[in-house]
């Protein structure tokens, strides 16, 4: 078998013996360079409980190892960490039966897209690195989420409504697989929703270019066509992201391990704990720490293939 083979089929069209491994980690690897290869994925297997072949889904980007833990086998998460140490690969680990999700809940500023909307607004009055020190040192969880909000909305006082537009057409940019990951969940019959503690005026429109099917965010109060400084209340910040994330799954009577939540920052660790599948982004270290899995290297097609979607499947 050549270095990048993939696993051939079953001679006999029945259940592989992969089929039946209650678990599977999934390794992806960055498109621009990608690390994978029948030995890593080799070295990898021999720390992971009755590992079986690798299956690709898609050839040195992302693949599946099936495996079964118990109590006195568990995945050597530690090894797999130093073999993976330096190269531009994540790991996801979870159950197999309930790895594809029906809810996407997901964080908008940091996550599926790659700026902080409220910097962008400051830097429009000047304070661009006055307030992205406090977001930083909010979304780091070294400040209360709530307090630190109003005090940036404070300082946007006066700010011409007319530069969400700008900043939307010039400034923001959408994740990696950001449209990917949402209209293939979509299209398998996911619902998705965009919860940020960032601002509607934003959040309507990134939803929409996306493809969600529903968004939510903090309403900016206007003083005619300009900020007036404050916003409704109450804020929207980390708990009300887990209540969002549990009113969607229970209005669809989905159990918890069908959800998926995805976000950066500390404000969203409540929703990141309550999914069944809780994903750190490019995360804030306490985040990655916490959350149920983490990518690292990695766009957001990453979470497709950890839901077991092959590069074909995807739209």
């Amino acid at each position: 078998m050549s270095r990048h083979s993939p696993r051939p089929p079953s001679k006999d069209g029945g259940e592989k013996q992969s089929d039946r491994m209650t678990h599977v980690a999934t390794f992806v690897s960055v498109p621009e360079a990608p690390a994978l290869h029948d030995e890593l994925l080799h070295r990898l297997a021999q720390h992971l409980p009755l590992a079986q072949a690798p299956e690709w889904l898609e050839l040195t980007i992302a693949a599946d190892i099936p495996f079964t833990p118990s109590h006195d086998h568990q995945p050597d998460q530690a090894a797999l960490r130093e073999i993976l140490a330096g190269l531009p690969v994540d790991m996801i680990l979870q159950p197999r039966a309930t790895r594809r999700k029906k809810l996407l809940v997901a964080d908008m500023d940091s996550t599926m897209i790659g700026q902080e909307c409220i910097d962008e607004l400051a830097g429009f009055l000047g304070l661009r690195t006055h307030v992205a020190a406090i977001t930083e040192r909010a979304m780091r969880g070294d400040i209360a989420f709530e307090p630190a909000l109003r005090e940036r909305v404070a300082l946007l006082r006066g700010l011409k409504i007319d530069v969400v537009t700008k900043i939307i057409a010039e400034r923001i940019s959408l994740t990696a697989g950001a449209r990917t990951l949402v209209q293939t969940m979509r299209a398998h019959g996911a619902y998705t929703a965009l919860v940020s503690g960032g601002f509607t005026l934003f959040t309507r429109e990134i939803a929409a270019q996306i493809g969600f099917d529903t968004h939510h965010g903090n309403v900016l109060i206007l003083d005619g066509d300009r900020l007036s400084g404050r916003m409704e209340e109450p804020v929207l910040g980390m708990s009300a992201k887990r209540d969002i994330l549990d009113k969607l799954r229970e209005a669809r009577k989905l159990r918890i391990c069908d959800t998926l939540a995805v976000g950066d920052g500390a404000n969203d660790l409540a929703m990141l704990e309550g999914a069944g599948l809780g994903v750190a982004f490019h995360a804030k270290p306490a985040v990655a720490v916490a959350a149920h899995a983490r990518i690292d290297h990695a766009g957001l097609h990453a979470l497709l293939y950890a839901q077991g979607y092959k590069t074909t499947e995807f739209h």
